[in-house]
């Protein structure tokens, strides 16, 4: 088989990655991938292009398109392979909505019964300000559109909040016509991604990211600094039945219902809150960096689960009990500003270390660059979370860190005793 992964972040390496173990699958092409992905083959293609991205489907015959980033999925490009009669992966435009509007998503929890923030909408800057002095703080500013992971400030003044507002409406995130305003949830964070082919669920292990730059979850929100699974400070299989039942599962049917069936990778960001989970956000496509840990952890070819769910079935989807852990190194200066053109030494990195290209080029002689703010996801396996944790920050104390950084706590809150 010929397989097509669209895009070219750390997300879409690991997608190739796991791939790339299915001996069924003789070429993986990535659009337009990036300078890490020696799995694949990459084509020039933006990953917005969607009528090049068809053509190029079709000339080569490719018998399955994966999309990796949200953009695109907006754009329409499952619309657009499916009217070519071309196999692929992902939710319509109108069912990536839930992504593309927070406005929409919101609404559709409400008219589900999905338990999420109370929120306000607002498409004047005066009103919205007006609504934070009125509510005061903590609370939480989210940019209506996509926002590349970012958009979203969870403010703990007043003024911090009328900031973000004034961020948004200034164009700070891509043209936002409105903003949305929710309450401050208490509790911890934690993903559920599950593969979704209209009203059939199947939920993937939890993990959870690390949104703050800094350690101790301090500094400004960014895409996500690293990420582990699974959780051992909770009941995994209760917090995924009860998300199950009171969030995916109703999610799923009042789209379909609405004539908008959701097929693809569905991200639910959730709070684990006293009165059970809430839903902070949904995202249309597998989580960035939550995928470069999930899919170490699936021992099922990622086609046995799409295909049989295309057609229909519930495929039986196998996950190891091993712990993963994923350490995001970000280029100095991230999220505000971040340097770019330093040289990438994965050489420097230790062994028992599987790295993921996020933001990177080629530079010359066979170097690499960085190009981007995440510039690589580097992860590892082992037996339990400490062996993890001790193997993956052992590996990066030799790593050539000049003009990068990284958190030093991921995964700490997994040996919470209380």
């Amino acid at each position: 088989m010929k397989v097509l992964v669209v895009g070219k972040g750390g997300r879409e390496h690991a997608l190739v990655w796991k791939l790339a173990q299915d001996v069924r699958i003789d070429t993986i092409y990535a659009a337009p991938g990036n300078v890490g992905m020696t799995e694949a083959i990459c084509v020039p293609i933006r990953e917005d292009a969607i009528g090049e991205l068809v053509q190029f489907a079709r000339d080569e015959q490719i018998d399955w398109t994966i999309v990796g980033p949200e953009g695109p999925l907006v754009l329409g490009i499952v619309n657009a392979f499916q009217a070519a009669g071309l196999n692929i992966f992902g939710p319509s435009r109108e069912a990536a909505a839930i992504e593309g509007s927070k406005q929409f998503a919101k609404a559709l929890m409400d008219r589900a019964g999905i338990p999420t923030a109370d929120h306000a909408v607002f498409t004047s800057a005066i009103e919205a300000n007006a609504y934070i002095r009125s509510q005061g703080a903590p609370i939480v500013i989210k940019a209506d559109g996509l926002a590349a992971g970012k958009g979203v400030t969870v403010a703990t003044t007043t003024t911090e909040a009328i900031r973000a507002v004034e961020e948004i409406f200034a164009g700070d995130f891509g043209e936002q016509s409105s903003v949305v305003i929710e309450e401050c949830l208490v509790g911890e964070e934690c993903s559920l991604m599950a593969f979704v082919h209209e009203e059939t669920v199947i939920p993937m292990v939890l993990s959870q990211d690390h949104k703050r730059v800094f350690d101790g979850d301090q500094g400004p929100n960014t895409g996500g600094m690293g990420a582990y699974s699974p959780l051992p400070q909770f009941d995994e299989q209760a917090v995924t039945e009860e998300a199950m039942q009171r969030v995916l599962r109703p999610l799923v049917e009042q789209m379909a219902s609405e004539g908008i069936p959701f097929t693809g990778f569905l991200y639910a960001g959730l709070m684990l809150t006293d009165r059970g989970p809430s839903v902070i956000e949904f995202n249309a496509r597998f989580g960035d960096p939550e995928t470069e840990v999930i899919l170490p952890r699936l021992e099922t070819q990622l086609l046995d689960v799409i295909i049989p769910l295309m057609q229909g079935d519930v495929p039986e989807v196998v996950w190891s009990s091993e712990s993963v852990v994923g350490v995001v190194i970000a280029a100095n200066g991230y999220p505000e500003h971040p340097e770019t053109g330093h040289l990438v030494r994965t050489d420097t990195i230790g062994s028992g270390i599987t790295v993921f290209h996020a933001g990177t080029v080629a530079g010359e002689d066979e170097t690499v660059l960085s190009a981007g703010g995440r510039v690589l996801v580097c992860v590892t396996k082992a037996p339990t979370m400490e062996e993890a944790v001790s193997t993956i920050y052992q590996g990066l104390d030799s790593f050539d860190r000049t003009g990068f950084f990284y958190r030093t706590d991921i995964a700490k809150k997994a040996f919470r005793t209380t």
